[in-house]
């Protein structure tokens, strides 16, 4: 028997705040997260602008020093978002089976600072000088592993990695595994922490990042003037639970997952489909799924990197499943602020999609000011406005031709 799914906790760490509650009280009121690169010096690099996690110490989150040298920052990341997820949720007090307690954390690149480290001690120092961490810290199923072990949790666990789309994936895979009865509780989400030299210098010899100076310029999702994304990091974490249990227990439910979407364009590495029909696919198993018809108060909380095709593609494939309804769309692209987590990207903005039905409040799109005529739907420009959302989507579009959508309902 099918089983209904329920969000009873979230965990966050962004550029704009590194618990939930900052992370929404700052994406409501239209912060900022991006600023000049401060985690290496930027003059030989065109791109000088990312969104950084800002105080944020790993050394909180263990006993000794030692724990924090054994895994990678974006590990660090995943933990710090899995304990608030955790902790909110109560989740550990509810008398659950640790074997039917499952993880399913994804990063899009995994340990890239433990990389370049390493290679650079490889290079200048010789290979007895390569740290025997270098694999466990590095390898993008630590932070789902550590995760397990700090929790016990000895069910399902899984790392996907289908780059932006990384933790829409891991949200959506763990939906199946609750709704079909292989897990009774699963931590799902992703966590990235790639700003440094070589992740932007890759990035930028792609033409994909922004090149400007301006933050407020700078991610600018369906705005005409857009060139390119900005680079974030963080981590978002979601527990989903059986409904009925989280019930029993009296967990605080944030909203019920309802739907999830799940395709390829098998099309280009990097560039999405200009035919749109990969996203919309996506789209429409999840609307399908949730029983979603298009007339409901519904917020779309978009990919929307501020690239010139994916953002026009993403309206075009909104358009293609919705039809005259896509203008009744609440949307916005949440990105603006923090920029693009990439792995964590997807499970970040969910958490931002259920926080928005349980408040009937859409976040904007901050930055937008001219008007693109291909992407001409409602992006919710500049500031928030509350609705009595019915729905959430959360969208995802990864390198490689991976799309994600999930759906989510107001209790």
């Amino acid at each position: 028997m099918e089983r209904r799914v329920a969000i009873t906790g979230v965990g966050v760490i962004s550029p704009v705040g590194n618990d939930a509650r900052v992370f929404w009280e700052n994406i409501t009121n239209g912060v900022c997260g991006i600023s000049r690169i401060t985690h290496f010096d930027t003059e030989a690099f065109k791109v000088k602008l990312a969104a950084e996690v800002k105080d944020f110490d790993p050394k909180t989150l263990y006993a000794s020093p030692a724990e924090v040298r054994r895994a990678d920052m974006f590990t660090h990341f995943a933990i710090k978002a899995a304990q608030e997820a955790v902790d909110d949720s109560k989740i550990l007090n509810s008398g659950i089976d640790k074997e039917r307690l499952g993880v399913y954390i994804g990063s899009g690149i995994g340990g890239m600072q433990s990389f370049v480290t390493e290679t650079l001690n490889l290079h200048e120092k010789g290979p007895s000088k390569v740290s025997p961490m270098f694999v466990p810290k590095m390898i993008a199923n630590m932070a789902s592993g550590n995760v397990a072990i700090r929790f016990g949790a000895k069910g399902p666990s899984m790392a996907i990695v289908t780059a932006c789309a990384t933790s829409a994936h891991a949200i959506g895979e763990a939906y199946r595994a609750v709704k079909h009865g292989y897990a009774d509780a699963m931590i799902a989400g992703g966590a990235e922490s790639a700003i440094e030299p070589l992740s932007i210098a890759g990035f930028t010899s792609c033409q994909a990042l922004h090149i400007g100076e301006d933050p407020q310029c700078a991610s600018i999702p369906f705005d005409a003037r857009r060139s390119g994304f900005v680079m974030g990091e963080g981590a978002g974490v979601m527990i989903l639970e059986d409904y009925e249990n989280a019930l029993k227990r009296g967990a605080h439910i944030y909203a019920e997952i309802v739907g999830y979407g799940s395709s390829t364009d098998a099309y280009h590495m990097t560039a999405p489909d200009p035919t749109a029909n990969g996203p919309a696919q996506a789209i429409r198993i999840a609307v399908k799924e949730a029983g979603i018809t298009g007339g409901e108060e519904i917020y779309v909380n978009a990919h929307g990197t501020s690239t010139k095709l994916n953002d026009k593609t993403e309206t075009a494939s909104l358009k293609k499943v919705f039809g005259e309804n896509a203008y009744r769309l609440h949307i916005s692209s949440t990105k603006s602020m923090t920029g693009h987590m990439l792995g964590a990207t997807g499970a970040v903005e969910a958490i931002a999609s259920v926080l928005a039905l349980e408040d009937g409040i859409i976040p904007p799109t901050i930055g937008y000011m001219e008007k693109d005529p291909e992407c001409d739907l409602d992006y919710t420009p500049n500031k928030a406005k509350k609705a009595k959302l019915e729905y959430a989507l959360s969208t995802n579009l990864g390198f490689g031709g991976h799309n994600a959508c999930l759906a989510f309902k107001k209790i």
